[in-house]
C-alpha cells in the first residue's frame, strides 16, 4: 500500500480489530447470552456479526484482487440469517471466528496489489465504492461494536477520525433521508457544527457536546453528555 491516506485507515482498521477483541476477552463464556446495546441482540449477536462482517469485506477485496465478482452478501435475508444462526455457536467457536476472519482480511489487504486499491466494488446496499473504502467500512463495525457489547467500550476511546467519520456518515444519511430537519451539532472540541438542514421555519434544534458524545447520540447509544439550550434532548432520527 503506497497512498499514506489508505495506509493510516487500515491502521485505524486495525486497531479497532484490537480494541474490539480486548472487549471480547474481556467476557465469560455466560456473558455471551446477555443483552447487547443492540435491541434484539445479544452479545453472541454481536460477535457472530463482526466475524461474519470480516468474511464478507474479505470477500470484497477478493473481487478487486481476481475480478471475479463476489457480493458481500448473497441478500439482506441471508445476512440476518447468518448471523441469528452464529448467534447459536457456543462461544469458543465465537471467539474463534473473530479472530480468524479478522486475520484473513487482514492478509487479504496485505497482498492486494497497489493498483488494485481503487477497483470497483459493490456494497451490501448497492453502492458502488473503490475497495479501499472497505477499511473504513470495517472501522466502523468493529469501533461501534465493542461499545454494543456493553463491558466498558465507549465512544470517547475511538480516534479522532473514527468519531469524525461516524457523524459524517450518520448525519449525510439523514440529509439522504430527509430526517432531522433543524438538528445543528455542535461538538465542542471541533471548529465547525454540522447543520443537517434548515427547519424552514427559523426553528432548529442545537446540541452541544463532545464530538464523542455527539456520535454516540446520534448512532442511538444514549445521549449522556449531550445537551440542548433548554428541554430534552430529542431522540435521533434511525440510521440503520
Amino acid at each position: 500500500m503506497t497512498d499514506p491516506a489508505v495506509a493510516d485507515a487500515l491502521l485505524i482498521a486495525r486497531r479497532g480489530t484490537a480494541y474490539f477483541a480486548r472487549q471480547l476477552a474481556a467476557l465469560s463464556d455466560e456473558d455471551f447470552a446477555a443483552p447487547s446495546l443492540v435491541p434484539g441482540w445479544s452479545r453472541a449477536h454481536i460477535a457472530a456479526h463482526v466475524g461474519y462482517n470480516a468474511r464478507a469485506l474479505t470477500r470484497l477485496v477478493e473481487w478487486a484482487r481476481t475480478g471475479i465478482e463476489t457480493p458481500m452478501y448473497a441478500g439482506p435475508a441471508e445476512r440476518n440469517l447468518e448471523i441469528e444462526q452464529g448467534a447459536t455457536l457456543k462461544p469458543i467457536a465465537l471467539r474463534h471466528l473473530v479472530t480468524h476472519a479478522a486475520v484473513h482480511l487482514t492478509v487479504e489487504w496485505r497482498d492486494l496489489p497497489a493498483d488494485a486499491w481503487t477497483r470497483i466494488v459493490r456494497t451490501a446496499q448497492g453502492r458502488s465504492v473503490p475497495v479501499s473504502e472497505t477499511a473504513w467500512m470495517r472501522s466502523r463495525e468493529v469501533w461501534i461494536h465493542a461499545v454494543d457489547l456493553d463491558n466498558g467500550g465507549a465512544f470517547g476511546d475511538f480516534p479522532a477520525p473514527v468519531v469524525d467519520g461516524l457523524l459524517r456518515d450518520i448525519t449525510g444519511l439523514w440529509r439522504t433521508r430527509g430526517v432531522g430537519a433543524g438538528l445543528v451539532l455542535r461538538p465542542t472540541d471541533r471548529d465547525a457544527a454540522i447543520t443537517i438542514t434548515d427547519a424552514g421555519d427559523g426553528a432548529g434544534t442545537v446540541i452541544t457536546g463532545t464530538a464523542a458524545d455527539l456520535a454516540r447520540w446520534a448512532s442511538g447509544r444514549g445521549g449522556a453528555g449531550v445537551r440542548t439550550p433548554d428541554g430534552p434532548v430529542p431522540s435521533p432520527p434511525r440510521w440503520l
